[in-house]
Order: structure tokens, then sequence, then C-alpha cells
């Protein structure tokens, strides 16, 4: 009885030294110390714009400052491999993608990292398609244009993307695998400078995200030909679906890409409760609904636990679409 008496008391003890735990983490955390929400791409990008409209109102409903940190490279893997050894300690946040989360792992011989057990999910922000587009002084105004001109140009027509194993990249490799044309891949380090040059008219074309694509659409320097979606978007409904091409074996092709925030494994689960609450909040203000509507963004809504389970069957899907596709990291 007495025996039985001491493994209640202890038990009771440890219960009440975790709930200290976790109330200290909640009541301690943050301390006003800035934390740095890391982005794996140059500024401009789909992720950049995300991570800045987010961080400037999770800052002050944390009572602290969000510094927006850059660290471009391989397909969003740099960064993401310097967030992943950084503390666990609610001070950095990462801005994961399709890519850096669920692509480059079956991309790259070696990423430094492992997309799903280096990190903690906090926030699903959203999804989207990808559209392509040409300059607006580009001849091409239609999908089969392009592939009749890719067709007919050697080495096929020049296609950038914001690197190496991004959605813009693999967007580009399914058209090319679907339709049997040629294209010449040209990576850059994020879409950015990507898209200046297509602007420009240094390269031919560009699939890229709504977000980042939009603005130009709208303000006339790029031409929509096509967006990678299963049906129009609200957003751009005069675009036509890659599907509703009519060209055979693209009546299947699907491409979404989708953004959201991780910190490093380990981070108390208090903190990522709180992270995850804040941003849930944010995002779900009529400003940042309509933002995230007006790039195209399919706002989401989603547990941790759940985006953990949406992430994982986007690296096995990715997995296996690269593998058919035989798409090797230049």
């Amino acid at each position: 009885m007495q025996r039985r008496t001491l493994i209640h008391t202890a038990l009771a003890s440890l219960a009440g030294g975790l709930s200290a735990l976790t109330a200290f983490a909640q009541n301690q955390w943050p301390t006003g110390k800035a934390i740095t929400y890391l982005v794996p791409f140059p500024a401009g990008g789909t992720t950049d714009v995300l991570g800045r409209l987010i961080g400037q109102k999770l800052g002050p409903a944390l009572s602290t400052t969000v510094v927006i940190d850059n660290k471009g490279g391989a397909g969003g893997s740099v960064g993401s491999e310097i967030a992943s050894r950084a503390a666990p300690d609610g001070y950095t946040m990462l801005g994961g993608t399709i890519s850096s989360h669920a692509i480059n792992v079956s991309l790259y011989p070696k990423i430094g990292y492992d997309p799903q057990k280096s990190f903690a999910p906090v926030t699903l922000i959203g999804t989207n398609p990808v559209v392509l587009v040409v300059n607006q002084a580009s001849p091409y105004k239609t999908l089969k244009d392009v592939l009749e001109a890719s067709k007919a140009k050697s080495g096929g027509l020049s296609s950038a993307s914001a690197g190496t194993g991004t959605s813009q990249h693999l967007a580009l490799e399914l058209l090319a695998y679907k339709s049997g044309v040629k294209f010449t891949h040209i990576p850059y380090k994020g879409s950015g400078p990507a898209m200046q040059d297509v602007i420009g008219g240094q390269v031919d074309m560009m699939f890229d995200t709504t977000v980042v694509a939009g603005p130009h659409i709208q303000s006339g320097k790029l031409r929509a030909i096509a967006v990678t979606s299963s049906k129009r978007l609200a957003s751009m409904p005069d675009v036509p679906t890659v599907a509703e091409s009519g060209v055979p074996g693209l009546k299947d092709f699907e491409v979404v890409s989708w953004q959201a925030i991780f910190v490093p494994a380990g981070t108390p689960a208090p903190i990522v409760d709180r992270l995850h609450k804040e941003i849930r909040t944010i995002l779900a203000q009529p400003d940042m609904q309509e933002k995230l509507k007006g790039f195209g963004m399919e706002p989401a809504d989603m547990t941790t636990a759940q985006i953990a389970a949406f992430q994982k069957a986007e690296v096995d899907k990715w997995a296996q679409v690269i593998k058919a596709a035989n798409i090797k990291a230049e």
C-alpha cells in the first residue's frame, strides 16, 4: 500500500513538473528577443512576399520583432539546412515550400536535412497553381504555339525557374515529359531575377506562382499562357488550364505549389501551438484572406498533425514523379 502511494506521489510530482515546464514555456516565450523568419529564397519571390506579410503582423502579436533573413540556393535547400540546425527555442522559423519540403529530398543526392524529421510543421499558409508566362511582346499566345515553337528550335525554348527542383522546374519537366517536347531549363537563385529576365526578353518563358507572376500579368509586362490547376482560376478566368490545351497526354496535367511555416524539430510544443494559433488568426483576417485570394492562392486551415500527413503524401507523390520522369538535379 505504501509502495502504491509512493508511485502515485511520484507520478503526481512528475505531472506537476511537466505542467510547470509547459507554463514556463508559455509564459517566458517570447522574451522580446527578435524572431528570425528564414526565407530559403532571394527577396521578391512567393515565400519572401508571404513571409513579410505575416511577419509584419506576427511581431506585434507576440510583442517582439520578426526579422526576415533570405538564404537562397539549391531550390530552398541551403536555407532549410541552416534552419534545421538552429536552436529549437522558438526564435527561428522557416518558410517552407513544395520544393524545400517535398521535392528536393528525391531530387538531390544529399540535402543536409530531412524535410519531415528535421522540422515541426506550424502552419500551411495556402496552395496555388503555377502559371506559364511569356513576355508581352512574345509571338506565343497559346500552349500549342509554345510547344510547336519549342519543337522547331534546337534545344527547345528556354524556360527560367527559381531553381532546380522548384515547382516551376517540376512543372516544366512534367510538360516536357507528357508532351514529348524538349525545353532548355535555366535555373536561377529565386523567382525575382528569373522573372526579370523573362520580362526583359532574355528567356523565352517561365512557370511561376500566381503570387509572383500575377502583378506582372496585370501590368501588361507578361502574357499568361496557361495555369496548371485542374480548373480555371477565379483571379484569371480568361486563362485556360494546361489540360484545356487539347494536346494529347496533358488531360490530367496538374501542378499545385504550396507554402508552409516550419520550426526546427524539438521546438517545445507550447511554442509550436502558440505560433500556430497566432499565425492562423493572422491568416484568417479579411485583409490577409483578400491578399491570398488576390495572389491566386487557396487559403488552407489544417492542424499541425494534418500538415504533417499532407507533407508526407507530397513527399511520396513527387518521389514517384521524379523517378518516372527521370529528373536529375543540375
